[in-house]
C-alpha cells in the first residue's frame, strides 16, 4: 500500500482497493478537474501540504446546505483531508463558485449528522464526513 495512502485512518473506513486510488490520481481527476466547475456534485478542494506547504487541488464530491458542506470520505482519512482539518480552512470551487470553507472537522461513521444535506446523512452510515462552515 503506498504510504500517501492510510487505512482508512482515524478508525475510518476505506471503501476502494488500493489500484482505484492510484487509477484516480493519475487518470481521472486529470481529466474530471477541467469539468468539475460544471458538473453538480464534483468540485475542487484547493489546499497547502501541511509540511511542504506546496498547494493542491483535488477533485471530490460536496454536497452543501445552506453554511454547510459536506464530503463523504469514501477514501478514508487522506492526504488532503489531513491537510484541509490541519489548516481549519480551505478554498472549494462548487459549481463555478469560489467557497472559503472553516471550522472543517470529521464526523466518524454513525455520527450525528443533522443540519446535513441528505445524501451526506445516508452516506455517513459507512463512511465518514468531511464537515466544514461555508463563510
Amino acid at each position: 500500500m503506498p504510504k500517501d495512502r492510510p487505512s482508512g485512518g482515524a478508525g475510518l473506513p476505506n471503501l476502494f482497493p488500493a489500484w482505484t486510488d492510484r487509477a484516480q490520481l493519475k487518470y481521472m481527476n486529470p481529466a474530471v478537474k477541467r469539468v468539475a466547475r460544471y458538473l453538480p456534485t464534483f468540485a475542487i478542494v484547493k489546499h497547502r501540504g501541511r509540511k511542504s506547504g506546496k498547494g493542491y487541488e483535488t477533485v471530490v464530491n460536496a454536497y452543501r446546505k445552506g453554511d454547510r458542506l459536506a464530503i463523504l470520505l469514501g477514501h478514508g482519512e487522506t492526504d488532503w483531508v489531513k491537510n484541509v482539518v490541519a489548516a481549519g480552512e480551505a478554498e472549494v470551487n462548487l459549481l463555478g463558485k469560489d467557497l472559503r470553507i472553516t471550522n472543517t472537522r470529521v464526523l466518524p461513521v454513525g455520527a450525528q449528522t443533522q443540519g446535513l444535506p441528505w445524501i451526506a446523512r445516508l452516506g455517513s452510515r459507512r463512511v465518514g464526513v468531511l464537515v466544514a462552515d461555508v463563510g
